[in-house]
């Protein structure tokens, strides 16, 4: 629903020509003065204004030229009368979409107001399609081949076409928001609003002027009307991350907008339509909390028409390499002194396959950032790695976990074993890679897998 700025003096004008806008299916907005107006563009989503040139302090001509250097592409309608003419024409060479002559008809004043809004509407839409263009998410843009990443594509690649609700989940710094994205910019929806919004970031009431808007006076401090996310969103996806966060309360009010495909604003009795793909993510196991009595079973279901899982680094090491190659590029330009960075040693390497990554591929893209940002070298090393990752704590044995009769030569083969399996999984059983990893010859390693009998794939 389009949202139409009326600006006139005089007290009935905008409330009069309000009536005849709504009534062609438009939502209205009134102000007395300029300084009014400019307060509520500030405050709300406006697609058009349609201001009357005389007006005392700040006049049309004042008004327009405020309006343009917060908007642009916005468009203005002058109203003016016979004596004001040339002041329109000036306004139409600062800007204006174009004038009226009072007194009008209601008819042609419609015609106005839709041209107008169809222009701004083909402006609005080229202007997210550029966006989404230049911020593009693919399949290829996630970065992964391990097999867990490869079932998260093939997902992605079946539901982003069609118009089903998706659950994403997995652990804090996995990636959620990056697969809805793909999922957005991969659909009919790409060229449209891609909205996200955090359930567990803001008091429930602060929460549910977020998601539906709120009317003006509808609580204190709500001093103009303003769109909710689910609005802002119409024609295209809702992203709701942390939905388990969600209190009961809007849960319920979640679940009727799932179902009647409409929202009412804070404050308001008007039901609004909104087109909207809704996909929601958490770090719980929502089934859980659904069996625990602390979220809702219909919501639940409503939500989880198409489920994603995304595995956690610690169990997908074998897209580590690709990872940091890739944050390695991200990055390069924030690299202000030294050499450029073009990769990684190999026992650096080692330490991040070791490692367990509690804060998943965040903490892995923070740990590449801050070595492109204070790193020296042009290979990343053990000693740009944080302490947390090098230090003993985090190394893979610890000598309390053998038996105090164990002994050396069973206990190194044991470790060996185990080191070597590791790399041939790291490496995807690619195993000039794996040798690279261990520090050894391939011929080196061909003899230890025949040692310990271990079963490998034919790549080599």
């Amino acid at each position: 629903m389009e949202t139409v700025l009326v600006v006139d003096d005089e007290k009935n004008y905008p409330r009069i020509l309000g009536a005849v806008l709504e009534d062609e299916g438009f939502e209205v907005l009134t102000a007395n003065s300029g300084a009014q107006a400019l307060k509520i563009l500030d405050a709300s989503d406006i697609d058009l204004v349609l201001t009357d040139m005389k007006m005392p302090e700040m006049d049309g001509i004042d008004l327009l030229e405020n309006i343009k250097t917060r908007e642009p592409q916005l468009p203005v309608i002058m109203m003016t009368a016979h004596g004001t003419v040339d002041k329109a024409v000036e306004a139409m060479e600062k800007g204006a979409y174009s004038y009226i002559l009072k007194p009008f008809d209601n008819d042609r004043l419609i015609i106005y107001v839709n041209k107008a809004i169809g222009v701004y509407r083909v402006i609005k839409e080229n202007r997210r399609l550029r966006s989404a263009v230049t911020t593009r998410y693919s399949f290829g843009n996630i970065i992964g081949k391990s097999k867990p990443m490869m079932d998260v594509f093939e997902t992605i690649g079946k539901v982003a076409p069609v118009g089903a609700t998706v659950l994403v989940e997995g652990e804090s710094g996995t990636g959620k928001e990056l697969v809805a994205k793909s999922i957005h910019f991969n659909s009919p929806r790409a060229a449209m609003p891609f909205v996200a919004v955090n359930c567990s970031a803001l008091a429930e009431s602060l929460m549910e002027s977020e998601l539906f808007g709120h009317e003006k006076g509808a609580f204190t401090g709500a001093t103009s009307m303003k769109k909710g996310r689910f609005e802002r969103a119409d024609g295209g996806t809702l992203f709701l991350d942390e939905i388990g966060e969600l209190s009961p309360g809007l849960q319920v009010k979640l679940l009727r907008v799932l179902q009647e495909k409409v929202v009412e604003r804070v404050g308001g009795t008007k039901p609004i339509a909104v087109d909207i793909r809704v996909i929601a993510a958490t770090n719980k196991n929502l089934k859980d909390e659904m069996l625990a009595g602390r979220f809702r079973e219909d919501l639940f279901y409503r939500l989880d028409v198409v489920h994603i899982v995304l595995p956690a680094l610690c169990q997908r090491q074998e897209d580590i390499r690709l990872l940091v190659d890739h944050f390695i590029k991200k990055y390069a330009a924030e690299r202000k002194t030294g050499p450029p960075v073009t990769g990684i040693d190999v026992d650096a390497e080692r330490l991040l396959y070791g490692y367990s990554w509690p804060g998943n591929v965040r903490e892995l893209e923070n740990v590449i950032e801050r070595v492109l940002v204070l790193g020296s070298d042009m290979s990343i090393t053990v000693s740009d790695l944080p302490k947390s990752i090098r230090g003993p704590a985090h190394d893979d044995l610890y000598i309390g976990d053998f038996p105090t009769d164990a002994k050396l030569y069973e206990t190194l083969a044991m470790v060996e074993k185990a080191l070597i399996e590791r790399a041939l999984k790291v490496s995807d059983n690619v195993q000039s890679r794996a040798a690279e990893l261990l520090g050894i010859g391939k011929s080196g390693l061909n003899q230890k897998i025949k040692k310990f009998n271990l079963e490998v794939g034919s790549k080599t």
